[in-house]
């Protein structure tokens, strides 16, 4: 052995060689305090979160009504719903539809509004940023509701036939020519609220002193400013808003409920949510529900990795 290694090297090299198991171990013995404030946290995350996950992903293999006990059925029904269901493969279409718009699009308005209102004088920042949340803070689905009302009585109708462009009422809720652009409209404007606050809590918080080093480093612009140093330094708050855009994306059941009743005229605004609602707490089909469930799980879960991915390229 060379005479020059030292003490600690040859301790390495000559240590059996450990299992993760007992790193981890050794990590809780040397800071168990912090394991002891974080127990909490992770006892009712357990509780509440993994385990209704786990749940539901072990009774997706089975047939299950509530009332009795549950009998193992294998891809039963995955395979029912893919090959069988084609009102699931609709509610499928229907939710990628509502979620490009309500996620992606909400998204980058979110932030575009958020980074040229905080170019603006406080006073008027606040003013705008209030106007903004509020969406989040009213049942926005009921005011729209009554703004697209389907008689004379709605706003835009009102509107609209006051000033001789329709002759008579246009059931925004109940033609399927307007069902999904008006739903859409709805959802897209009710979703300006929490991704909104997080951009503008995180553009103000980005250190002044990195423009100054930016420029001197060769940016020339505000384009070049807000891609090579603001979005890097706003990574936290560009991956929340990200989630909470997917999550709620794909949550839309009960606003379109509101909107357009249940079920809505042909189907054309179906979700998933209401497939599962249907399955669940109607027929109480609950092993079939619990596979919907899972199939969303699954998507929801799939679009935060590539979100996470795209996010962590920003400024490169």
């Amino acid at each position: 052995m060379d005479e020059n290694a030292t003490t600690a090297e040859l301790v390495t090299s000559e240590a059996p060689e450990r299992s993760w198991l007992w790193y981890k171990w050794h990590d809780i013995k040397n800071h168990g305090s912090l394991y002891l404030f974080m127990l909490p946290f992770l006892l009712i995350f357990t509780t509440f979160t993994i385990l209704p996950v786990l749940i539901s992903v072990y009774y997706s293999f089975t047939n299950f009504n509530v009332l009795e006990p549950a009998q193992y059925c294998g891809w039963e029904n995955y395979i029912r719903l893919f090959l069988s269901d084609d009102l699931f493969i609709t509610a499928v279409k229907n939710t990628f539809v509502f979620a490009v718009y309500t996620g992606p699009a909400s998204y980058l308005l979110c932030l575009i509004f958020a980074w040229l209102i905080n170019e603006l004088t406080p006073k008027f920042r606040a003013f705008l940023t209030l106007m903004f949340y509020a969406p989040a803070l009213a049942n926005m689905t009921v005011i729209w509701k009554i703004i697209f009302s389907s008689d004379q009585y709605g706003l835009v109708n009102g509107f609209l036939m006051e000033n001789q462009i329709i002759s008579s009422p246009i059931q925004f809720f109940a033609d399927v020519n307007y069902i999904v652009p008006t739903v859409i409209f709805v959802l897209l404007w009710s979703s300006l609220g929490t991704s909104f606050l997080t951009f503008i809590a995180g553009l103000q918080n980005v250190d002044r002193s990195l423009y100054e080093a930016a420029s001197i480093d060769g940016i020339k612009n505000r384009w070049q400013e807000l891609w090579y140093v603001t979005l890097p330094y706003m990574r936290p708050q560009l991956l929340f808003s990200a989630v909470i855009s997917i999550a709620g994306a794909f949550n839309i059941g009960d606003a379109i409920t509101v909107l357009c009743g249940y079920p809505s005229v042909d189907y054309v605004a179906h979700t998933i949510m209401h497939h599962l609602q249907d399955y669940g707490g109607t027929r109480l089909e609950m092993g079939y529900a619990c596979a919907i469930a899972t199939i969303l799980f699954i998507i929801m879960i799939s679009l935060n990795k590539i979100i996470q991915k795209l996010i962590s390229k920003v400024g490169e």
